[in-house]
């Protein structure tokens, strides 16, 4: 692998106008304050022309497959109810005709109607996927392929909504890893050089044979699923071994727990009853379960991330990790009591947030969370308390571009409406080092994990940063993404 000088590059945000050296996959040199342009016989020079070198980006919570299938499924985000999402699914049944059609991306939390098997062809096959993940609504004929004929609605929500998913016919590994390397080439060409896998898959298995297939554009963090534990840990992993024979670019992650389930699904386990409801949301994990869990990952050298959307859950959560007193993970952190923000400071806890999801859910959040909002996403109070922010997409709920992420956690709003609680807002520099897992600076030794962008971010309007150009990047000095401007 050939040196790299990156010259006359604006070197991180509001920086100073400078060189970037790398070599052997790491950066061997910072020059800037006017001196010199760095010389290195035999170098590739590249002239940035003043364009924006910036960490490379991480998405901390990603399903891989389920994004790259989503990515060729139907898509239903456009449907405002029931029927109108039911006439989606019969459009498509007639352009394909024998296929299992599956459709992704309906909210139905605020439908005027309610989804059931009967508004699907009877005959076809036909499963259709909520945005969140947590609600599948199958047709007649999908319900008997998947062993739950005669259910009463074709509607499937949190566990068996997930046992379903994995009753469908598959694609064979070398087809779904096909799609997998596009949506992660694709992911390289906006800047992403990482991602935490939260497949519910053995995923250390399926991303080394990918790795050693023909390599990835994009280092992993491969989760482990509840059910795996016992593998996990008679395999002997612990959370950030670098697993072997992978050139360095996969490791073993932490072990996905669940203590709620969604707010579109209306199962984020809550300390106010639903409107129109009695229900507080669901508690899928009980507080002893969720503690003895945690205590025997931790024990064995798995940090425990923990799926926590309803204020109640993530009190459940906070105590478990404050009774373990291990390091770990608190996954969504979307509605927090205001005398539990402190309590996300702890020493060696992550709080993975996805910023895309605030203006997504800001209608179901304002209808279903009413007069709590000012404690929904709340990422400025979290961060001022001291909390250690890491920003993802949860892909495929919502896209895997860090940008978007980005644009929502600094504007608050994705659309021509005023931001929703902009006192919650990030600037611009700190998105980026949470969506950076922390790195604001570069210093030579460090990896050359880069991301080469068009614009000065913190010179855009907030609306702006999701398009903003992505010139070019580098994991470990090697180029995953170029623009031919970079020739």
């Amino acid at each position: 692998m050939s040196e790299i000088v990156l010259r006359n590059g604006r070197i991180g945000v509001a920086g100073p106008v400078g060189d970037v050296v790398v070599g052997a996959g790491v950066i061997t040199g910072v020059i800037t304050g006017g001196a010199p342009g760095a010389r290195v016989p035999g170098a590739e020079v590249i002239d940035l022309g003043g364009a924006t070198v910036l960490p490379g980006l991480w998405d901390s919570h990603v399903h891989s497959v389920q994004w790259a299938l989503a990515r060729r499924r139907v898509d239903l985000t456009a449907a405002g109810s029931a029927r109108e999402a039911a006439e989606i699914a019969r459009r498509a049944v007639l352009e394909r005709p024998g296929e299992i059609v599956q459709g992704y991306g309906f909210r139905d939390a605020l439908w005027p109607d309610v989804p059931d098997a009967d508004l699907l062809p009877r005959e076809a096959t036909v499963v259709m996927v909520s945005n969140d993940l947590h609600t599948a609504w199958l047709s007649r004929a999908a319900l008997a392929l998947t062993g739950y004929a005669g259910h009463p609605t074709g509607v499937l929500r949190e566990h068996e909504c997930f046992d379903v998913l994995t009753r469908l016919p598959s694609a064979s590994a070398d087809e779904v890893d096909g799609w997998v390397a596009e949506a992660m080439g694709a992911a390289a060409a906006r800047g992403v050089v990482g991602i935490l896998d939260f497949e519910l898959a053995d995923n250390v298995t399926d991303w080394l044979r990918r790795v050693r297939a023909g390599g990835t554009t994009v280092r992993v963090r491969c989760s482990v699923p509840r059910v795996r534990l016992d593998e996990a840990i008679a395999a002997g992993w612990r959370t950030g071994a670098v697993l072997p024979d992978a050139g360095g670019l996969l490791e073993v992650g932490p072990v996905k727990l669940f203590t709620d389930g969604s707010l579109n699904t209306r199962t984020a386990y809550c300390a106010d009853p639903y409107p129109g409801t009695d229900t507080c949301g669901l508690l899928e994990t009980p507080p002893d379960e969720l503690r003895a869990v945690m205590r025997r990952a931790a024990s064995y050298g798995l940090h425990p991330a923990v799926h926590a959307i309803g204020d109640l859950a993530n009190a459940v959560v906070l105590d478990a990790f404050e009774a373990i007193g291990c390091p770990g993970r608190i996954e969504h952190a979307q509605l927090v009591r205001s005398a539990d923000i402190g309590r996300f400071a702890r020493p060696g806890l992550i709080t993975s947030v996805q910023p895309a999801h605030c203006p997504d859910d800001r209608d179901v959040a304002d209808t279903h969370w009413k007069g709590r909002t000012g404690r929904a996403y709340p990422y400025r109070s979290l961060l001022d308390a001291g909390a250690v922010l890491e920003l993802g997409s949860d892909a495929p709920v919502a896209p895997l571009d860090p940008w978007d992420g980005i644009a929502s956690a600094v504007a608050r709003t994705d659309d021509g409406r005023p931001a929703w609680h902009p006192e919650q807002a990030l600037s611009v520099a700190d998105a980026l080092a949470a969506s950076s897992r922390g790195r604001r600076e570069f210093s030579a030794g460090s990896a050359a994990d880069l991301v080469i962008v068009g614009e000065e971010p913190d010179r855009l309007a907030p609306s702006a940063l999701r398009d903003i150009p992505v010139l070019g990047t580098l994991l470990g000095g090697r180029w995953t993404h170029r623009d031919e401007s970079l020739a």
